[in-house]
Parts: structure tokens; sequence; C-alpha cells
């Protein structure tokens, strides 16, 4: 790569000036740029920063070893990071610990942090590695230290100017676009100036500058037709302004943090990850626009994300090369004939180095698993118990990243999965809203979870156990239940107004809290009774509407849903059982006070009676709504037979007839009951 000249600068282009040559890109591609829209603006500019071995650099610095020093992260018996000094003697993440001390005598082997059988915290222990039974992984140091980085990265983004996409714990997507914008009417402010005719598809002036300036950057050649310094156009500079803001991240992290970190600066996320591995350790690769195909061209398309498993394996069978540049003759139809349509057209842009994909600022994850292989099988209720209080704070040190704390997200489910042999045994159970989530909160639903399998039949030794959390939600605030909507007046006002405004009622002061506590214990599930579900009845309801929410002390547990199997007799009981106490749990005894229905003027003496009161109104509505629904369909039907029954060849009459047009009224099935009105 030649070495760049220093910027030398030139009257831009005066708009409309006959016979100059104007930029190829217009005054809307330049607003757009603004607007991180992935498929709107060809100056796009997106960042892609990795963190170099980024677990061995987290030991280094918690150790304070040398930067020349040679050390590797070990797992068990497995190394799975090796820092660059100890890849000098050819030591790699396949090589075990015996034949890395082989290659290099003097490498540090440190074992990552585990938490060990009964502990309440992870640690680092010497003797973690011989005590594989014992003793499970943990990853909360560097989940730690990529939180730092992370906010040394937004501290240096203006904050209404941030795109930033956590793609892993040690690398990061970032949207400069809207950030170079700005930039760039600040240092040129004839792109400030309206357009020409007040035409945004005018095209803008060339810029200002003949030369850029790229520093240190790792600058994709070009090939032999062109040459660095061609006059650049305004993707060229947007691109370099983007380089100069990576340039700035990148030496705030080695300086407040020590770390040092790769970067590739492009026009999309596909060719910025690329760029990034191009050039390490410590190094920014930039890939223009103009450089695309260049940069490509040497590729083997199994190295690009998303193609180098199955698919990139039928590729390569199919047109016998793993080489971009072999795949570019090749028209979009036959790739379309060979691979599908939407695969050959996606395939047919990837290696063009098209990718419109956009930097999510937020990836939202799905579901957490903590698990443990048991080598030997562990034998009893108390061995399981110690290893799910693990479980559930290593879980619960992922949701304080997810802001559970702050109430921004919250899992809504939590699963227990155990393995006896070949017979896996899954239980899942809804987890307590209205209260904060914590470790012991988590370690009560799972212990009762596995109560219920062991209450099943034979489980132990067991070979395996796994507790997750799913069905995330996002936090909300200042909306109102539904039980507003059942309300009329000053009283749904008062409840819209927030939990410090109480509700005055017949001149006693409620709070929505106890509000919508009376409204938990006694709203229009009372019509229901439980004891009346069937079997089949819960398993096509979904358990969870049937669980009982732990004690308000926290120590109760949750009735889980069975994935594979259910042994009725023992839910059943534990139902009725927790039932009990979770009405003894809410009660929430009320001053002696008169509660008046406002559509009837009844009274009743406690709040309880007044909603089942509510309810019952409710439900009544819904009944004589559906009467006068079937009212008039029946109506609508006897019109329809009367006209039937009168056309030329209608045969179908009587009272068969009219009955297998309507419909008799089904059976009550197993597990329903009626309400009776009037």
């Amino acid at each position: 790569m030649s070495s760049s000249p220093p910027r030398f600068f030139r009257d831009s282009s005066p708009a409309g000036a006959p016979g100059l040559k104007r930029s190829q890109f217009t005054y809307r591609q330049l607003s757009q740029l603004a607007s991180y829209n992935a498929s709107s603006s060809p100056l796009r500019v997106i960042a892609h920063i990795d963190l170099d071995c980024f677990y061995a650099q987290a030991e280094m610095i918690r150790l304070g070893t040398p930067e020349d020093q040679p050390l590797a992260v070990q797992q068990w018996q497995g190394l799975i990071a090796v820092n660059y000094p100890a890849r000098e003697f050819g030591i790699g993440r396949h090589c075990n610990v015996t034949e890395a001390k082989k290659l290099c005598p003097k490498l540090i082997h440190q074992h990552v942090a585990t938490w060990r059988e009964g502990d309440v915290k992870w640690a680092y222990h010497d003797d973690a590695a011989a005590n594989m039974a014992t003793h499970k992984v943990s990853l909360d140091s560097y989940r730690l230290e990529s939180r730092k980085i992370m906010a040394v990265i937004k501290a240096e983004l203006p904050p209404q100017l941030q795109r930033v996409e956590k793609a892993g714990i040690d690398e990061v997507f970032l949207d400069l676009s809207a950030h170079v914008h700005t930039i760039l009417l600040e240092r040129f402010p004839e792109l400030a100036k309206p357009p020409p005719y007040d035409d945004p598809t005018e095209k803008l002036p060339r810029p200002s500058i003949y030369a850029l300036d790229w520093q240190a950057d790792a600058l994709v050649d070009l090939d032999d037709e062109h040459t660095e310094i061609d006059d650049p156009d305004w993707d060229d500079v947007a691109i370099l302004i983007g380089s100069e803001i990576v340039r700035d991240i990148r030496r705030a992290i080695r300086d407040k943090l020590g770390y040092t970190c790769a970067a590739g600066i492009a026009n999309n996320k596909m060719l910025s990850k690329l760029g990034s591995a191009h050039k390490k350790p410590n190094q920014q690769t930039v890939i223009r626009p103009r450089a695309i195909q260049h940069f490509l061209s040497d590729f083997k398309f199994t190295k690009i994300r998303n193609l180098g498993g199955k698919l990139g394996e039928q590729i390569s069978q199919t047109f016998s090369t793993e080489a971009v540049k072999d795949l570019l003759p090749v028209s979009v139809e036959q790739l379309k004939l060979k691979l599908g349509g939407d695969t050959g057209i996606w395939v047919y842009n990837t290696i063009r180095g098209i990718d419109p994909s956009e930097v999510n600022a937020r990836t939202q994850i799905k579901s957490m698993l903590s698990a443990k292989s048991f080598r030997p099988s562990i034998n009893t209720f108390e061995q399981a118990t110690k290893w799910l209080r693990i479980f559930a704070a290593d879980i619960f040190s992922r949701l304080v990243e997810e802001g559970v704390l702050e109430n921004k997200r919250r899992p809504r489910t939590i699963n227990l999965h155990h393995r006896h042999g070949a017979q896996t045994r899954s239980r899942q159970g809804p987890i307590p809203q209205g209260r904060q989530i914590d470790e012991e909160t988590l370690f009560d639903l799972a212990k009762n979870l596995l109560g219920q399998i062991v209450l099943e039949s034979r489980v132990w030794p067991c070979a395996n156990l796994s507790l997750s959390v799913g069905g995330f939600e996002e936090g909300v605030t200042g909306n109102m239940g539904i039980g507003a909507f059942l309300l009329k007046g000053d009283e749904a006002r008062a409840l819209k107004a927030g939990p410090h405004t109480s509700m005055a009622d017949d001149g006693n002061e409620l709070h929505p809290v106890e509000k919508r506590r009376r409204m938990d214990n006694g709203g229009i599930q009372r019509f229901f009774s439980k004891r009346e579900l069937s079997q089949g009845a819960n398993r096509e309801l979904g358990f969870n509407d049937a669980a009982i929410k732990c004690n308000s002390n926290g120590s109760g547990g949750t009735l889980g849903s069975p994935v594979n199997e259910m042994v009725s007799g023992e839910v059943e009981k534990k139902e009725s059982v927790l039932s009990v106490s979770e009405e003894q749990a809410n009660r929430h005894e009320h001053p002696f006070t008169a509660f008046m229905c406002s559509r009837c003027n009844a009274k009743f003496e406690s709040a309880e009676e007044h909603q089942s009161h509510q309810d019952w109104h409710f439900a009544k509505d819904l009944h004589d709504q559906e009467r006068v629904n079937s009212a008039f369909v029946t109506r609508n039907h006897q019109a329809n037979d009367a006209s039937s029954s009168s056309r030329p060849g209608s045969q179908k009459t009587g009272a068969a007839a009219d009955s297998k047009r309507r419909g008799r009224p089904k059976k009550t099935e197993r597990g329903q009951s009626k309400l009776t009105f009037g």
C-alpha cells in the first residue's frame, strides 16, 4: 500500500457551474445520512470494533502481567484464549495445557473463574481444573469488563447520535452515519447550503480536498487502474471521518482500561466485520466503496458470515470453487437456479459487498440458560439444590446486565430440565409479576420445579441439570391494568393518576395498590372452580393459568407446567394446598364500610363482595350480549330457511334440516360449568 499524502484543499465547484465535474452523490443522499436507514444513503459509515484476545487480555490486566508475557486462558484441560506472544510459539486454542507447556515452558495458563459446589459466589480456584465434577465455569469477570468497555465507547459518542449494537462479549457494531453527517456540515459549510433550484436530486459539489490523510489506518489497496491519490468523493470523506472517530474510541479504551482492539470501517456491517479481522492486533482497516471489489476478490467466500456452513459447502460443490473471484462471473439467474430464488440473490449481493442490514441499537435476547453436566452423576436432592443456587446466581447476574433492576426487561417464565439416563424431564412455571426479581426468587422457583420432578418417579442419578428463563418483556410503567376499565368516574381517574394518588370511596381512602390487591383476590376468576378443571383442561389452558404465585415472603413455590410428563394426582394435591396458603397470604383486611354498586345501588360490607358483585354485572352483560347475538343469528337462519324452502328443488325441510342448519347446542364439556343469571 502506498503512503497517503497530506490533505490538499481546493475550491469546490460552484453549484451549477457548467463544465465542472460534480459529485456522484445528491443533496438528498447527504440528508439521508442522518437517518440511520440502511438502504437510503450510499454514504453510510459502519464500524466494527473487536477486542484482541479479550479473555487473555482481561486476565493479563487482572494479574498485571507484561504485554510480552505468553499467556493462555484455561478451561479444564483445554485453552479458550491465547494471547499473541503465546501464538508465536505455535500455541493455539486446539492445544491442551500439556502440549502448550511443552511448546512454551514459561506459559502462564490461568484457569477461568468457577462456581464451586455449595458456594454463593464465583471465584478463581487453583484446583478448578482437577475438580470438574464440583465446579462450574463462570464468565462473569469477563462480562464485567465488557460492560466497562461498552461504557467507554458510549462516553466517546454524542448521546443523541449513538447507534451501538453489542454483537458479543468482545465486539460491537457502530453506525456512525448521523455523527459523520454532523461533522461533515461543520467542516464543509458548502454542504449546508440549499440545493440548486431547491431540487434535492441535484448533484453535490465536489469535496474541497483532493487528497486524504489516513494516518495509521490500514487502507485497502485499489486495483491497478486506480491510485489512492485519486480525487475523493463524499463517500471517501465520510469514511475518513468515521475512521477518525473510531481511532479516538480505541485510544480511549486503551488509555482508560488498558485493552487493545482492532476495527474495520466500511459502508455496511459485513465489510466492517471482515475489516476488523484483516489486520490484527491493535489496527484498524478502512474499506472504501471504491476498494470493495478488490478487497473481496482474494477472499474465500466460506470466510464470510453465513457462508461457512452447509450453504458454503453447497456452493463450493456446485461451482467447484471457494474463491469469491471465481464466483463473480456467475450470473444471478444461475445462482437462483442452483440455490433457490432468495438464496441466490443474497449470495449474488454478498460476494459483491452488498449488505443492507442495519445496526440494531439493542439486540434482544429471548432466553438465558445455565447448565451443568455431572460426571459422575449426582444422587440427592440436596446436591441438586446446591447447583440450582449457582444457576440462579449465574442467571441473575446476566439479568442485571439486561436491566432487570431498572425494570427495563424481565423474564416471564422459568424452566428446569433434568436428565436421568436417556430420559429428560422438564417443568415450566411463571415468574411472579409485580415484585423485584432477585437470586432468592429464582432459586425458590427452581427448587419448586425440581420438587415436582422428584415426585414423579425415579430421577436419580441425575446426569444433567439446566435452568433457563425466557419470555422476556419490556418494563411497563405508567400503564393502567385491565382493572381500570372496570371502574367508572372518579375511581378510574384516580387510578390513572398514579400510585401516589388515593381514591375516595364513600369517605374511606383506598390506595390503588390496595385496589389491585382486592382485584387479584376476588376477580371474575371466582366463578370458575379450580377443582372442576380436569387434567385435560389444565393442559389445554396451559398450566401457567392455574399456577399459584409465590408467597409474599418469597418462600413459596410456583406450580410448573409439565413439558414432557405430568403426574396429575400430585399436582392437583399441591394446587389445593397452595391455593389456601395464597389466600391466607394475600388476605387484606379493610375497616367496616358500605360499598355501593353504581348500577343497582346494592350495598356491601366488604370490598371483596363489592368487587364480586361488579364482576357479576360484567359477566351478566356478556351473557346478555351473547343471547342477543344468538337470537339475531336464529332469526337470520329462520328467514334463510323460509327462503330456501320456497325455492324449487328444495328437498331438505322439516326439523332435521332445520337442526342441521342452525346447529344444536353443544354439550357442556368436562371441566366446564354454566352460569345462571336472573
